[in-house]
């Protein structure tokens, strides 16, 4: 592949990344107009818009982002949606686990370029459920991979919400391969476990990484479509649940929910420690952690 043609799939993707974000946040932002159980006279929610940098340590400019945050709404009572573009050097741990991974050529030196969109909801009603979305595409100087992927988390699981979110994913990846809905799933079901509690913090989704065909243009196709189905796949969830009243033991199992959310993103969560451990900005990283949280 070209420089040339390198940087225009690099431009490509960041600008998908930041017009998912445009459209996210209008949907949930119309949400927040409609009426919902419990926000008594609360004003509807609005994101608000802060930029972001990474730090590198030599004091050149590395990449940042834009995250849009809303607060305390009446549907939301945490949203983070944050795309960052950001380049420079791997660190040494961060080269050594990719070569684990078998997706570091050796003689690569650790330059990268990484963009994506990375998404968390914590809603205000425990019948809503949480979700989270990130996609991304990390280059080296040697290759390219896609990653990413989406997750609903409910606090008060509803079965016909579950096969809804499922369902929406299933036919979003069916035009990229017969086999691609199950191989996320599953990997989704691995992936989004805390073993430390021997259960997954939520119904599951779909996930991948190191995601490489050869074909750039096909896998950016199904990057997109996991975007595209995010709003079809949550929306109707979150208005229809959004009109449910609750209980205070509703409330209470909806932040014992939070705690093990918290416990996946801290311990276990890929994206976290790579943010962290590159310099990017720490609350942008860690916007995806509840407001708050409890813990039996």
């Amino acid at each position: 592949m070209t420089e040339g043609a390198m940087e225009a799939e690099k431009a490509e993707a960041s600008a998908w990344f930041g017009t998912l974000r445009d459209r996210i946040v209008a949907a949930v932002e119309a949400l927040e107009d409609e009426p919902a159980a419990g926000a008594g006279d609360r004003a509807p929610g609005r994101f608000v818009f802060r930029e972001t940098r990474r730090a590198a340590p030599d004091g050149e400019d590395a990449g940042g982002g834009v995250m849009a945050l809303l607060k305390e709404g009446r549907v939301v009572e945490k949203m983070g949606v944050g795309v960052s573009t950001v380049h420079g050097v791997l660190s040494p741990a961060a080269r050594e686990a990719m070569r684990a991974r078998g997706v570091l050529a050796p003689e690569d030196g650790g330059t990268f370029w990484a963009s994506g969109i990375s998404l968390v909801c914590h809603p205000r009603n425990p019948h809503v459920p949480a979700v989270h979305l990130n996609t991304r595409m990390f280059w080296t100087s040697t290759n390219w991979w896609f990653g990413g992927g989406t997750d609903l988390n409910p606090a008060i699981p509803y079965e016909e919400d579950t096969r809804h979110f499922h369902a929406v994913l299933e036919r979003a990846l069916a035009p990229h391969g017969a086999d691609e809905y199950r191989r996320q799933k599953e990997w989704a079901d691995r992936y989004f476990f805390i073993p430390h509690r021997g259960r997954p913090r939520g119904v599951g989704g779909i996930f991948l990484d190191d995601h490489c065909s050869g074909d750039w243009q096909a896998d950016f196709a199904m990057i997109r479509a996991i975007g595209e189905a995010f709003l079809p796949a949550w929306l109707p969830l979150a208005r229809r649940r959004a009109a449910q009243t609750w209980t205070d033991a509703d409330r209470e199992a909806q932040l014992l929910h939070r705690g093990l959310y918290a416990e996946f993103n801290l311990v276990y969560d890929r994206g976290t420690r790579f943010g962290l451990a590159s310099g990017h900005d720490a609350d942008a990283v860690l916007m995806s952690l509840p407001p708050l949280a409890a813990w039996a």
